[in-house]
C-alpha cells in the first residue's frame, strides 16, 4: 500500500514530461503527422507550416492546388502528403533529397508558378513576376505562449565576423545577421531546430543574411518566440528567432544587411538569435555559408 502514492507520483510527472515535449517541437505524434491533415491556425502562413514540418513549400502548395498568392484561412484543412499516398505519408517528411528527386534549381527570387497535379509530382515551374507572399486574415500579434525553457548544450564558442564581410554560397552572397559569439553550433542529431546560437545583447540589430523577401513575421510557431523567415530564391530560406521586436512586414523586399528585428529572447531562455538556413526544405549548416572570422 506504502509504493501506491509513488506510483501515482511517477505517473504523474511522466505525463508532465511528455505534455513539455510535445509543446515545443512538433512530434510524429502530431495530428498532423497522425491523419496526415492540417487545419489552419489564425498566425500560419504556407512557409510557415511547411518550416513547422520540414516540407517544401512548392509541394505544399502543389498538394492542395494553391494557386499564388497563396492564401489560405484559419479552419481550413491542408493536405501534408501528395494526392493519393496513404494519411501515415507525412511522416516520411517528403522533401527534396529524400523521398522524391529535385528538379532542376530555379534561380532567382520568386519565379515559379505551380499548376494543379494531382499524382503528387512537383509543379512545373513556369517564368512569371515576382511572386508575392503569402496572406492571412489575421496581423501577427506581439506576443505568444512562450515554450518551456530550454538551457543550450555545451558548444564551442566561435566569434562572429564583422557583418560588413560576405561570403558567396548557393549563388547567394551571405553574411552575418548580428554580431556575436556562436553559443551553439549545427548538428543534425538534435531535436527541434536545427542551427546556430548567437549571443548578444538585448535590442542589438539582427539583419537579412541575404537578400530575398519576408514570408513570415509574426510569433506563431512555437518555439522560436517572434520570428522573420526570408526567401532568397526557390530553394533557400533564412529563419530569424527569439527578436526582442520584429521591424518588417510578410511581403517586404529587403537587401542583404537590412536590418530586420531586435535580438532578444522571446520564446528561449536567454538574449540571443537563433539562426536557420534551409535548402530546399533542409537544414544546412550556417557556418558553411557564412563567412570565415
Amino acid at each position: 500500500m506504502k509504493m501506491l502514492p509513488l506510483l501515482k507520483l511517477c505517473g504523474v510527472l511522466w505525463v508532465v514530461a511528455a505534455l513539455l515535449s510535445a509543446c515545443s517541437f512538433p512530434q510524429r505524434g502530431d495530428p498532423a503527422f497522425r491523419s496526415g491533415h492540417y487545419i489552419v491556425r489564425s498566425q500560419d502562413t504556407l512557409y510557415s507550416i511547411a518550416w513547422r514540418y520540414d516540407l517544401v513549400w512548392q509541394d505544399l502548395a502543389s498538394w492542395n492546388q494553391i494557386a499564388p498568392p497563396y492564401t489560405i484561412y484559419p479552419g481550413q484543412q491542408l493536405r501534408m502528403n501528395p494526392p493519393g499516398s496513404p494519411p501515415t505519408a507525412v511522416a516520411a517528411r517528403t522533401t527534396r533529397g529524400e523521398s522524391t528527386p529535385p528538379p532542376a534549381p530555379r534561380p532567382g527570387i520568386p519565379t515559379a508558378t505551380t499548376t494543379a497535379n494531382t499524382a503528387g509530382s512537383r509543379p512545373t515551374p513556369q517564368a512569371s513576376p515576382p511572386m508575392p507572399a503569402p496572406q492571412r486574415t489575421t496581423p501577427p500579434v506581439a506576443a505568444s505562449t512562450p515554450a518551456p525553457a530550454r538551457t543550450a548544450p555545451a558548444a564551442p564558442v566561435i566569434a562572429s565576423a564583422p557583418t560588413g564581410q560576405t561570403a558567396t554560397v548557393g549563388g547567394l552572397t551571405w553574411q552575418w545577421p548580428t554580431e556575436g559569439q556562436v553559443i551553439r553550433t549545427f548538428s543534425t542529431q538534435t531535436t527541434g531546430k536545427k542551427g546556430i546560437a548567437i549571443a548578444g545583447v538585448r535590442g542589438q540589430p539582427v539583419r537579412a543574411a541575404a537578400a530575398g523577401r519576408v514570408v513570415y513575421s509574426g510569433s506563431g510557431l512555437v518555439g522560436y518566440g517572434k520570428l522573420i523567415i526570408i526567401k532568397h530564391n526557390d530553394r533557400y530560406l533564412s529563419a530569424y528567432a527569439h527578436n526582442d521586436a520584429l521591424l518588417v512586414n510578410e511581403g517586404a523586399n529587403v537587401v542583404a544587411g537590412q536590418q530586420v528585428a531586435q535580438l532578444g529572447d522571446s520564446g528561449t531562455d536567454r538574449v540571443m538569435l537563433h539562426f536557420e538556413i534551409r535548402r530546399d526544405g533542409q537544414p544546412v549548416d550556417p557556418l558553411q555559408h557564412l563567412p570565415r572570422r
